[in-house]
């Protein structure tokens, strides 16, 4: 094989004209399709790293208002507690002072009682000893016997009335 200059300077020639007309024609559109595309590749990531950061940001936010929505409830039941204990305090004061209050009043109707059946029985030993006067005063007994037998008498209706 032999080597011949000239096609080789023809074949130079004819890569520079082929290399010129597609740089002219075809690379320039070529290239300027494929920095449209890597424009687009790099806007797409920019948006999907912004939007991963504002996906963070947002999952941080939720956290933070979970973490916030559990304080509340914790705060809320802890202070529904401490109101039912308050009311349940007060209901057992309640309770208690209406007991003493009912205790109080049952006592004093006792002694009113207690005082009226004492007065009525006064009242009646009275009116029995006023019925004894009269029946001795009636029979004018000078004896000791009939007397003894009067105040048996007296004693049995006053022992039956009680």
């Amino acid at each position: 094989m032999k080597f011949v200059w000239e096609n080789t300077v023809i074949a130079l020639i004819a890569i520079g004209i082929l290399y010129f007309l597609l740089n002219k024609y075809a690379f320039g559109p070529l290239f300027s399709v494929m920095e449209k595309r890597r424009q687009l590749v790099q806007q797409q990531l920019s948006e999907a790293s912004q939007t991963r950061e504002q996906a963070t940001t947002y999952v941080e936010e939720q956290k933070a208002a979970l973490q916030q929505a559990r304080k509340e409830a914790y705060d809320i039941i802890e202070q529904s507690k401490q109101t039912s204990n308050k009311q349940a305090a007060q209901m057992l004061e309640q309770a208690k002072n209406e007991a003493t209050r009912l205790k109080e009043e049952a006592v004093r109707d006792i002694q009113s009682e207690k005082n009226r059946a004492v007065e009525q029985l006064r009242s009646e030993v009275g009116a029995v000893s006023v019925k004894i006067a009269s029946k001795l005063i009636e029979k004018e007994v000078s004896e000791d016997k009939v007397q003894e037998e009067l105040v048996d008498q007296y004693l049995k209706e006053v022992g039956g009335r009680s």
